[in-house]
């Protein structure tokens, strides 16, 4: 991670990773596929680093409250790493491989944070909540890279904001959801039975 902060990701080299780590390239390949499995294993430190201190008060919190702290301690806990994102980030643009590698890294690991904050990330609806998050996230560490202010103030607030437009465009979903639910069965019963005797014979009539 350190390379990664001092240089372009493109520069970077398997070699140069095993010299900077001391350990031989032989070593390297045991526990890493590549730079993007390092890369992989850096957020599955974050996220246990951020699941290990959760805070038990917020417990009793709303849904909203619980994910915007567990989010707040994950930035935190990325903050000596800036420059590296910063770099990752650039790197992301020049190379849409490399964005959908790390957008999957993400969606991996906001469904861990949404599991801390008490929030389904399970199934096809937990799948679609985590990519939100992911999208959510990508747009607050674009604040988050450039608020220089020990509290993160700029961070809170973009946050906060961010989490209210998400809730607000989940219970939108959810009552289109209802919807359609109800509007199904009542279709069904407006639907013309077919002959018996035309469906027995195959007519088509």
């Amino acid at each position: 991670m350190r390379l990664a902060a001092e240089q372009a990701w493109e520069e970077i080299t398997l070699r140069a990773v095993a010299e900077r780590a001391g350990v031989t390239l032989a070593a390297l390949r045991d526990a890493y596929d590549g730079r993007v499995g390092i890369l992989a294993d850096f957020v599955r430190r974050i996220d246990e680093q951020v699941l290990a201190g959760l805070d038990p008060d917020m417990a009793d919190e709303a849904p909203r409250e619980r994910l915007f702290d567990v989010l707040f301690s994950r930035f935190e806990a990325l903050g000596a790493h800036k420059q590296t994102i910063r770099n990752l980030g650039r790197a992301a643009r020049r190379d849409p491989l490399l964005a959908l590698q790390l957008d999957c890294i993400a969606i991996r690991s906001m469904a861990w944070m949404m599991a801390a904050a008490g929030i389904r990330s399970s199934g096809a609806g937990g799948l679609l909540r985590a990519q939100g998050l992911a999208l959510v996230w990508a747009r607050v560490m674009r604040i988050w890279l450039e608020d220089d202010d020990p509290g993160l103030a700029r961070t809170m607030a973009e946050l906060d904001r961010r989490l209210r437009e998400a809730e607000r465009a989940i219970r939108r979903l959810d009552r289109l959801a209802g919807i359609l639910r109800r509007a199904r069965p009542a279709r069904a019963a407006r639907r013309p039975a077919r002959p018996a005797d035309d469906v027995a014979e195959g007519h088509p009539s």
